[in-house]
């Protein structure tokens, strides 16, 4: 299944059963998966893993 299919059943969902409060948490999730593959290999990474 692609990527942008399940982008597109999840948006549906979220529409057709009102929960739009869902998009927000998806993507701060999305935003802090992105921030932790970007700095894997690189030298911030212990200080990015110690925020959290």
């Amino acid at each position: 299944m692609s990527t942008m299919r399940i982008a597109r059943e999840l948006w549906a969902f979220m529409r057709e059963h009102k929960k739009l409060w869902l998009l927000p948490i998806i993507v701060v999730l999305v935003v802090t998966a992105g921030l932790f593959a970007a700095v894997q290999g690189s030298a911030l990474a212990p200080f990015i893993y110690a925020i959290f």
